[in-house]
Order: structure tokens, then C-alpha cells, then sequence
């Protein structure tokens, strides 16, 4: 299953298209291919997007997007200007499939993975380079904040968007 655009990915794009200008990119669970479309077109440097399932790397060449299967940063070398990431953030709903919660439960309380991403962010952010994810008011954001700021990062909300069940926010992260 690939995860097709929706609110959350379309306010994410904006904010790419704000950005990417000229920047090295790497585009974190790509699905779609929506954000790394979005940084080439806006004039991107270089373009590098991930996913963890193998039939979105094959739709993502086929759109001619440079594309590397990888479980977050696991197969990613190098630093980036600019970090993008539309992760699964919902907390883990049992009634729902195995193969539509990959691409929307950010695990058992819905913030582990975004704790793993930024584990590792810091090795691959430039040191000017900023990081953008998306966050639903549906997300716990305690261990989020704490994550942050054992690695020296900060956020700032740069967009939000009130929706029905939710309302989501586009964080942009840095070095402190």
C-alpha cells in the first residue's frame, strides 16, 4: 500500500516548496513521492527520497526520482540542507489492517517513530539545514520535545491546519 496524498501531505508541501530552492533534500517515507515532486520542482539541488516499502521505491523511480528503500535513516549516507518527513504518527488503532497501519500509526502510543527519526536526524542535517515533519494534535508530544532537545535541536510551528478530528502542524527543526 502506498500512502496517497492527503491534508497532512498537502500542508506539508507548501512549506517544501517554501525551502527547497537549491538544497540537498531528503524526503523520509516518500510514499506518494508527493514532497520529493515538490522539491525538484521548486528547484531543488539534488533529491533523494526513502521508503521502508520496496513497491514505493519502484513507483518512485518510475516517476524519476532518485529513491533508496530504508527503514528511516538506516541506509542513508551523507547530510542534507533539508529534512523532510511525513510520518505515520497516529497511535496504533487494533481495528485497523496491517497493511494501512504501517503507513499511518506512529506506533503503540504514535510518537516512537518520530523519537527514532530524530535519534538520527542530526547525523544527516547540514549545519544550517533544517528539518520539516508533520504533527497531529493527535500525537503525543511529550517524548517528541524531550527527543528534541537531547540532540541539541529546536522547533517552530510554521503552519497548522484545523481539521475535522485533528488539527496538524508542520514543525520546522534545527540545531539549537
Amino acid at each position: 500500500m502506498i500512502y496517497e496524498p492527503a491534508e497532512d501531505s498537502y500542508l506539508l508541501e507548501k512549506e517544501v516548496r517554501k525551502y527547497a530552492k537549491g538544497k540537498r533534500v531528503l524526503d523520509i517515507g516518500s510514499g506518494s513521492g508527493i514532497q520529493a515532486l515538490a522539491a525538484r520542482d521548486s528547484g531543488a539541488s539534488y533529491v533523494l527520497a526513502t521508503d521502508v516499502n520496496s513497491a514505493v521505491i519502484r513507483e518512485l523511480k518510475k516517476k524519476r526520482i532518485n529513491a533508496v528503500e530504508s527503514d528511516l535513516f538506516k541506509n542513508i549516507r551523507g547530510k542534507f540542507d533539508l529534512v523532510i518527513f511525513n510520518p505515520p504518527y497516529l497511535p496504533r488503532d487494533k481495528r485497523e489492517d496491517e497493511e494501512s497501519e504501517r503507513i499511518t500509526s506512529g506506533g503503540e502510543r504514535g510518537d516512537e517513530i518520530i523519537v527514532r527519526f530524530l535519534l538520527s536526524l542530526g547525523k544527516h542535517l547540514g549545519d544550517r539545514g533544517i528539518a520539516l515533519i508533520v504533527l497531529s494534535s493527535l500525537t503525543p508530544k511529550k517524548r517528541i520535545l524531550e527527543s528534541l532537545r537531547k540532540n541539541g535541536l529546536s522547533r517552530k510551528i510554521i503552519a497548522r491546519e484545523k481539521r475535522f478530528m485533528e488539527k496538524l502542524e508542520v514543525w520546522k527543526i534545527k540545531f539549537e
